[in-house]
């Protein structure tokens, strides 16, 4: 695309290709009430996720992004006991201790319905921490606390961080 423009007052000619269009970052303090709302819950046993740039995407530029996050309460089993985290996710069908709220969509926007589960509360501030970091608004956040090519557990006692393989 040739535009013409400036750059501090100094004109700018030339083909100019624009990156990876970004979801609008917020600050850590947006996300700590969430987190915090979630560890402070004596049910919740961990959460998690991945985060990484892909070495590969098709052709695709190769972008850094937070995966969806999984969640575990006491009744679940152990962080370190599960090989596939993908069924402790809030994001879509039913959690095995936390339940599932069914959902509409009316102009892409995303219309909670019926809540099926232990604990309406406790889905919903689970829920809102998962939206918060998969919606991608904390990507700069979460890259520069806990690198690129991570697996992270949180618990109420700590975080830690692994190497994440991928692709």
């Amino acid at each position: 695309m040739s535009r013409h423009a400036n750059f501090l007052g100094i004109p700018v000619e030339g083909d100019i290709t624009r990156g990876d269009k970004r979801v609008p970052q917020k600050p850590l303090s947006e996300l700590e009430p969430l987190m915090r709302a979630v560890l402070d819950d004596p049910h919740m046993k961990a959460f998690g996720w991945e985060q990484y740039t892909p070495y590969f995407n098709d052709g695709e530029p190769c972008v850094f992004s937070v995966g969806s996050p999984w969640f575990l309460t006491v009744n679940d089993p152990d962080p370190d006991d599960i090989d596939d985290t993908y069924e402790y996710g809030v994001d879509y069908g039913d959690h095995p201790s936390l339940g599932r709220r069914e959902f509409d969509w009316r102009d892409r926007e995303r219309i909670p319905g019926a809540y099926t589960g232990p604990d309406e509360a406790r889905y919903d501030r689970v829920r809102a921490l998962s939206d918060a970091i998969s919606s991608g608004a904390f990507e700069d956040v979460l890259l520069e606390a806990f690198g690129d090519h991570a697996q992270v557990t949180v618990r109420p006692s700590g975080i830690t961080v692994d190497s994440y393989s991928h692709d």
